[in-house]
């Protein structure tokens, strides 16, 4: 049996973009021993160069015409057409089909109607339910995660990822190959404001704004340019979180388990987006770098906390929690006033190995100690608990931290609907922070004011 002539019907510029020629080129080398042909429009800002350097054949079309491509097909005994392009449709498809009788392969992002033997949507997001009407019955789909196009280099740079610096540094940022949007300066206008950032920027020659690029990044020296760049996988690897476009390199990013912010540049991306919604990963519909500010900010402090189980306590730590417990100025608004001894408090901790109903945790930012928080009284039948904090008296500040990663790790780890604390009301300061962050009122049992919030996701 002859090997197959496989054509792949895609286009790439500097205003449609470089990502469906990236991942074409992924494609093909699923095909190994067939030959491959790729049939382009030769459009200002193409890749064509790529496809070249990747050992396929290019065809130059002339337009966009559905007769252009099936005399093509025709010409050179084509097996195989793999069409990816917005602009083909179920018509321009069905037409194909019924003249050439090849077998076809569609890509699509957007669940969009299409005449085609097989249809995949590698995205993360992509629902094979959602395509029961949208092609014929004997349609073979491919949907979701595990179709997803990743190169080689993906795989091995996350099987060989190692652990980061705690000092946060790398951001991995990339607007798309062509940056369409002309987003790449004003992002890093932004990133300015965060001195101990260095940020990786990755885009193609594609991009029209390249020159203006390459001049602003001359005049930084926390920002690196990577142009048409073969180390994407390593560079993610090596970076602590990404900004980027939801589309074919979230794909990527999210594979890599890299942290991000997505941002998006164009309607073809909104399906993508309210699956990031849904899953609450930070996305920006319409750029504003002060919206971007505030979720790098987010970010940062978030990325910069670290989470202790007192389980996992060092002799030492166990010792200098001890002793902010048994502070005066923590002592006062305990329920248990007086000083605890060294020996129970030991013991309580060993207890804590067995026990499900409560965990207590030593917080650090950026590797110093400021805090413990604690759930107790959890009940997951319920899906509730009972938190508490306090602080390391030598920070200042360190409140909202704390507050910060109660609610996240009470609402996203435990999966809780409501978190509830019990102050005295005398504690104007505790009640005046719990507000702060939502915690209502519910309740008062003599001098002891009980305050709830409520999980607004479940």
């Amino acid at each position: 049996m002859k090997n197959k002539t496989i054509l792949f019907r895609a286009d790439s510029s500097s205003t449609i973009g470089t990502g469906h020629i990236m991942r074409d080129l992924v494609l093909a080398e699923q095909y190994p021993e067939s030959q491959i042909i790729f049939a382009t429009q030769n459009l200002e800002g193409n890749l064509n160069s790529k496809i070249l350097e990747s050992g396929y054949e290019v065809q130059n079309l002339d337009s966009n015409d559905v007769n252009e491509l099936i005399e093509l097909v025709q010409k050179l005994s084509v097996d195989m057409v793999i069409v990816d392009h917005y602009g083909i449709d179920y018509t321009f498809e069905k037409t194909l089909k019924e003249k050439t009788d090849v077998q076809l392969m569609v890509l699509d992002d957007t669940y969009e109607k299409h005449y085609c033997d097989i249809l995949l949507n590698h995205n993360i997001y992509a629902d094979k339910k959602r395509y029961s009407d949208l092609v014929p019955k004997n349609c073979e789909l491919r949907c979701g995660a595990e179709f997803t196009l990743l190169r080689a280099e993906f795989h091995t740079a996350k099987a060989d990822k190692k652990n980061l610096s705690t000092s946060f540094k790398n951001i991995f940022l990339a607007m798309g190959g062509a940056d369409s949007a002309n987003l790449n300066i004003s992002i890093l206008e932004v990133l300015k404001n965060f001195p101990n950032l260095h940020t990786h920027v990755v885009t193609t020659t594609a991009n029209q704004y390249l020159e203006e690029l390459k001049k602003y990044i001359a005049e930084s020296n926390n920002i690196t340019l990577h142009v048409n760049s073969n180390a994407l996988a390593q560079l993610m690897a090596e970076s602590h979180f990404a900004i980027v476009t939801p589309s074919v390199t979230l794909n990527e990013v999210y594979f890599m388990g890299l942290p991000f912010i997505a941002i998006q540049t164009a309607e073809n991306q909104s399906e993508m987006v309210k699956f990031l919604e849904k899953k609450k990963f930070p996305t920006i519909k319409n750029f504003e770098k002060k919206t971007l500010f505030k979720s790098i900010n987010k970010f940062i402090k978030h990325q910069s906390i670290e989470l202790i189980n007192f389980t996992e306590l060092t002799n030492d730590e166990k010792l200098m929690v001890l002793e902010w417990r048994n502070h005066p100025e923590v002592r006062r608004w305990m329920f248990t006033q007086e000083p605890i001894e060294k020996e129970n408090h030991l013991s309580y901790i060993d207890s804590l190995k067995i026990r499900k109903d409560r965990i207590y945790f030593l917080v650090k930012k950026e590797g110093d100690p400021i805090g413990v928080i604690d759930f107790t009284a959890i009940d997951l039948k319920k899906e509730q608990a009972d938190i508490g904090l306090y602080a390391n008296l030598n920070i200042k500040g360190v409140g909202s931290d704390l507050m910060h990663t109660i609610i996240e790790y009470g609402f996203e780890q435990l999966n809780l609907k409501r978190l509830i604390s019990e102050v005295y009301e005398e504690n104007t300061k505790a009640i005046a922070l719990y507000e702060c962050f939502g915690l209502k009122k519910i309740d008062k049992k003599e001098n002891i004011i009980v305050m709830e919030l409520k999980n607004e996701n479940r």
